[in-house]
């Protein structure tokens, strides 16, 4: 069978050594005759598996000491629940800055259910109609709880790579997606949110780094399986978690450490958007939308000029073996999400396809 190139947001693709490593150990699990699947959280075989993913974790990322880790269900949308549910006191407000379609469905589940939540609209159509971030609306109102920004915006191909001054206010971050692809300092922020299903594993599971001095400050009906201190005090396994997910994340946290680490990733990641960014720029046949100081490095969103070649373009895409290539249904388009483990060889066949495309319909 031909290769086929997975450019799916996510789940999405995942490294060929740890799919492979997963398989060898489906069924029987470093020589247990038990599968990783159906292997008991509690075995003294799993519990070393959790252990070694977060002692990974906290290696590759620096993690400071008095930050805690949680491997969570629930997925980044019960995150944006659980957020204001751990943070946002009754009577109290919080800062949502908002640069795309994830920080503002973050919004509305804190707005709609939770409490007050202040919305700072942070993107805007710059005079060359091009999306870019506007970092000087990040700014928190006295009193607030927190501030919240998701940094890299799967939808809208948008990521922030500066971060506001937020004092004595704790940022909170989502980083679903760009997680693992750039070196960052866990320090500044009071927590980072992430599902798994991008550049860490399957989805399933959710990974909370938050400090610990926000850790007792749930409110009262939070459910006990989004309460970040019982989460903590039962080391993530207040409920059964999702086993595989867990083992998949540390089995890329593995494969990213062989490699040289989240600095090498960065280099790659560069490399790999650069080149894609460089031929969609020179080419007007295809479009970007967003300003080139604001480009997600992991998703690379673009339009057809004609669009009404969108349904053409997207089958004879699927018939070069390039899949996953269609837009998000909110802004329509194309989307390339090309996270760590899309190797550049994958870059080079989508640009070869966008070069045969452009040209056959000229």
């Amino acid at each position: 069978m031909s290769k086929v190139w997975n450019f799916f947001a996510g789940p999405c693709m995942l490294p060929e050594q740890v799919m492979e490593k997963a398989q060898s150990e489906f069924r029987d699990f470093e020589g247990t005759g038990t599968g990783i699947v159906e292997m008991s959280h509690r075995s003294k075989e799993f519990m070393k598996v959790a252990q070694d993913a977060e002692a990974l974790l906290r290696e590759l990322l620096h993690i400071p000491s008095n930050y805690r880790v949680l491997f969570e269900q629930g997925g980044g949308r019960g995150q944006f629940a659980a957020i204001p549910l751990n943070l946002l006191p009754e009577g109290g407000h919080a800062d949502y800055f908002v640069t795309g379609h994830w920080s503002r469905c973050a919004y509305k589940e804190c707005a709609e259910r939770y409490g007050e939540a202040i919305l700072h609209e942070c993107s805007e159509l710059n005079k060359d109609g091009l999306w870019e971030v506007d970092y000087s609306k990040m700014k928190v109102t006295p009193g607030s709880s927190y501030a919240y920004m998701c940094l890299n915006e799967t939808v809208n191909g948008i990521e922030s790579f500066e971060y506001p001054e937020t004092g004595d206010v704790p940022l909170i971050v989502d980083m679903s997606s760009d997680i693992m692809t750039r070196p960052i300092d866990v320090s500044r922020f009071g927590a980072i949110i992430f599902g798994l299903q991008k550049n860490v594993g399957p989805a399933g599971m959710t990974i909370t780094i938050v400090r610990e001095d926000l850790l007792g400050k749930a409110r009262k009906y939070c459910p006990s399986v989004l309460d970040w201190s019982v989460l903590n005090k039962f080391e993530s396994m207040y409920n059964t978690p999702c086993t595989f997910s867990w083992y998949m994340g540390g089995l890329n946290f593995k494969w990213i450490k062989s490699l040289g680490g989240v600095e090498e990733l960065e280099k790659r990641n560069i490399a790999k958007s650069k080149m894609l960014y460089t031929y969609l720029e020179n080419e007007d046949f295809y479009q970007l939308k967003i300003a080139a100081k604001d480009r997600s490095r992991v998703n690379v969103v673009f339009t057809l000029k004609d669009e009404s070649l969108n349904d053409e373009f997207i089958a004879q895409a699927k018939a070069h073996n390039i899949i996953g290539i269609k837009g998000h249904k909110v802004l329509g388009g194309m989307r390339a999400s090309i996270y760590n483990a899309m190797p550049i060889e994958g870059v080079e066949v989508l640009i070869a396809y966008l070069k045969e495309f452009a040209a056959a319909h000229k």
